[in-house]
């Protein structure tokens, strides 16, 4: 589950993404593509400057992640 707050541009996604990494997908029903399309289809699209607030870890935004996260680089 996600919260976005847009007016104040900031995502609180639990343990969906972080910075440089992503959730772990090698628990039972856990799915690696499943989990890269909620990222790029639901998550990219509220911005590249949108702060997100991992479930623990340093905060990030997308804008950087897509660059960076070797995971989800380039999507």
């Amino acid at each position: 589950m996600v919260f976005h707050a847009p007016q104040i541009e900031r995502a609180f996604v639990g343990d969906v993404l972080f910075a440089g990494s992503i959730g772990r997908t090698d628990f039972p029903q856990g799915n690696h593509d499943q989990l890269i399309t909620s990222i790029t289809q639901r998550l990219w699209p509220m911005g590249d400057q949108t702060v997100f607030i991992p479930g623990h870890g340093p905060e990030s935004t997308f804008g950087q992640e897509r660059k960076s996260n070797p995971y989800v680089r380039g999507t």
